[in-house]
């Protein structure tokens, strides 16, 4: 237990020993630059999730998906359910590299998509340090096809709240070739558009009806016995959408002092009533899996809001330090929970990794 600690004491004691980052005075937005220990944390990161050894609730299930694959051709592996991590098992098998090369390359996407989204935040170090407890732990180790998907969708993210539609729309369809369920990514783009919403919606409908055509149709009778008929069920649905709450009705209550952008303002406004929206959704529903799913690709919003919560509720020119425990103290608090009373964290301890073994 006491690697999961250390992963997140890292950004930890840098998000307290850190000040906050004053965006362009022109754009209103923070460089996305990566610089020399945030490169060093992509790489720590990626062998952490790479070359864990039996970490995360799937993993019996991603070996079978790795040894299923191995006598597949090229162009059956292109018709697979998600195909774009069928590929990457299929070359990983093909190459000897086994489960580690797939997930390698799952942990650096997520890890990219992860530090550049939290680049394009006021307090990049507080970001990452809110992202570890779930989104890293439990996520990222746990979920690896929705880890990439997510990774994926932070990119595309950060592109949206720049008005790139057409990376936002890029980063997404291609997360949904990991995970189908990344493109419900997509119609974020036209509610939270402030600019020729109108075009922006035609173009979103556009490559949602590809996307679906083509990643999700052939599959739909099986996502609805698996998800709806079934009545799966997540156990601890309600505290994930609780956690997504927080952050949202902070936002909700408290819109100006955040001092979003124009375009990242009624992002965050959206991913806020629609996390809102998902506690009743968790209690009324009996396949909670399926929101909670969903409710995955909302996990962003806490990273945004809570790494400008101690300038949006501290006082004017002081250095916040306060608000920065305070938010680090809550997240750790949330870690410890999980990792000694949640349900299924047994399946990632103790934390093992290919190279220290």
């Amino acid at each position: 237990m006491i690697w999961y600690w250390f992963f997140f004491l890292i950004p930890a004691l840098a998000a307290v020993a850190s000040r906050n980052r004053a965006p362009s005075p022109l754009s209103g937005l923070h460089s996305i630059r990566l610089d020399g220990p945030w490169i060093a944390l992509i790489v720590l990161y990626t062998l952490v999730i790479g070359y864990r050894v039996n970490v995360g609730g799937d993993w019996g299930s991603y070996i079978r998906a790795l040894d299923r694959v191995r006598y597949f051709q090229f162009h059956e592996v292109l018709e697979l359910g998600d195909p774009g991590y069928e590929l990457v098992n299929w070359i990983s098998a093909q190459a000897n590299w086994g489960i580690w090369g797939v997930n390698v390359f799952c942990g650096f996407v997520f890890t990219v998509g992860l530090a550049v989204f939290c680049r394009s935040l006021p307090r990049p170090w507080l970001a990452l340090a809110v992202a570890i407890p779930y989104l890293l732990t439990v996520v990222a180790m746990g979920y690896s096809r929705q880890g990439v998907a997510l990774g994926f969708g932070m990119l595309g993210l950060v592109a949206l709240g720049r008005r790139n539609i057409f990376w936002f729309a890029t980063w997404v369809v291609v997360g949904a070739t990991f995970h189908k369920s990344a493109v419900l990514l997509l119609p974020i783009a036209a509610l939270a558009s402030s600019h020729n919403r109108f075009l922006v919606g035609a173009l979103v409908a556009v490559l949602g009806a590809l996307s679906y055509s083509t990643l999700v149709v052939d599959d739909m009778d099986t996502l609805y016995e698996n998800y709806v008929l079934a009545e799966y069920q997540s156990q601890g649905a309600l505290i994930r959408a609780g956690m997504n709450a927080v952050p949202a009705a902070l936002y909700v209550l408290w819109k100006k002092e955040f001092r979003f952008t124009d375009n990242e303002a009624g992002l965050w406004w959206w991913f806020s009533l629609i996390s809102l929206a998902l506690v009743p959704a968790v209690v009324a529903s009996a396949a909670t899996t399926a929101v909670d799913r969903m409710a995955l690709y909302l996990l962003p919003l806490q990273l945004a809001i809570f790494a400008r919560l101690p300038e949006a509720w501290g006082r004017k020119n002081a250095n916040q330090s306060t608000w920065v425990l305070a938010v680090v103290a809550y997240y750790a608090l949330v870690y410890f929970v999980w990792l000694n009373f949640a349900a299924h964290s047994f399946a990632w301890l103790p934390y093992r990794n290919w190279l220290l073994e």
